[in-house]
């Protein structure tokens, strides 16, 4: 994958290339087996009450240097140099999403997905935040398990659902995407309701070998 170094700044530019409840929110996590992770998951019902999408503002520049949050997924994510156009536009790079296991060349055919969709967080403790928190989570650039390339099929197949209802396609993605939907959660210190725990504890049954480390959220 490959990390931008400079903003855009020309018509074309090509970029190189055994833990307790206590302890759960340390700033870093060590890796910590799924069931165990699953454990430190705050329990809570949810609700969608009040919801919408521009609650949590995204695509936002924040570090303000003409990249916009998907652009800046879709060239850390290449894995060649992408392509960028002038206003730090993405025309070309190789990405691969991992929820069905296609190789795309082309940006305009993905979608730049929530590991945790923006509802299923505001159902699961956002809705308490301030507007720049939702919008810090909409657009966290510091975890790659938060914000992930991957086919716009899938993602809308996905939609708002949590893993007790969708999982991806392809089989042998399942034990890592619920791995970073763990980590995520665990991040942004959201809960899971007793469906979403139970279908979490089954899959990590399967995921012997899945470990999990996490950053806390500022």
């Amino acid at each position: 994958m490959f990390s931008k170094i400079a903003a855009v700044a020309t018509a074309l530019v090509v970029l190189p290339l055994a833990i307790t409840p206590a302890s759960a929110h340390q700033l870093r996590s060590d890796a910590l087996p799924m069931a165990a992770a699953v454990d430190l998951l705050p329990s809570a019902a949810e609700s969608r009450e009040g919801y919408q999408r521009t609650s949590f503002k995204h695509w936002i520049d924040a570090d303000r240097d003409g990249c916009s949050t998907r652009a800046e997924v879709l060239i850390s994510e290449s894995r060649v140099q992408p392509t960028i156009e002038l206003g730090c536009k993405v025309t070309a790079g190789q990405w691969y999403s991992f929820y069905d296991g296609v190789t795309a060349t082309a940006p305009g055919g993905l979608d730049i997905d929530h590991m945790v969709p923006l509802a299923e967080a505001w159902d699961s403790g956002a809705s308490a935040w301030s507007p720049e928190r939702r919008e810090a989570y909409a657009n966290d650039l510091d975890a790659e398990s938060s914000l992930v390339a991957v086919t716009d099929r899938t993602n809308r197949s996905k939609a708002d659902q949590d893993p007790a209802e969708w999982l991806p396609p392809l089989l042998d993605a399942r034990c890592s995407y619920t791995a970073d939907w763990i980590a995520t959660k665990l991040r942004w210190k959201l809960a899971v309701d007793d469906r979403e725990r139970a279908a979490l504890t089954e899959i990590a049954a399967g995921c012997g070998q899945e470990s999990i480390t996490y950053e806390a959220a500022p």
